[in-house]
């Protein structure tokens, strides 16, 4: 199955970060080991398959610049995410 990051899915997984993270966080404790976890699966890859993909395009690979769209994608993630969570602070207060 190939999975190409758009915009669309940067949202979702902004989305996904910002509903289950503040429904996780009391849960977690004080060991670390938890932290880790829960950030790598509800964060971390979410943002890699949804947001940064699994091939990277031959145009930034060979040019060394910047890559737009990655920036854009990363940014909707971001502006989801916090969104999100503002949200889920007003209706969880």
């Amino acid at each position: 199955m190939k999975l190409t990051p758009t915009p669309i899915t940067a949202a979702i997984a902004g989305l996904f970060a910002g509903i289950v993270m503040p429904l996780l966080w009391p849960h977690l404790g004080e060991e670390t080991l938890n932290w880790v976890f829960a950030f790598l699966l509800v964060v971390a890859l979410p943002v890699h398959a949804l947001v940064v993909g699994f091939n990277v395009p031959r145009e930034s690979r060979a040019s060394g610049t910047l890559d737009a769209a990655l920036l854009k994608r990363v940014m909707i993630w971001l502006a989801t995410a916090v969104a999100t969570l503002a949200l889920m602070k007003i209706l969880l207060a």
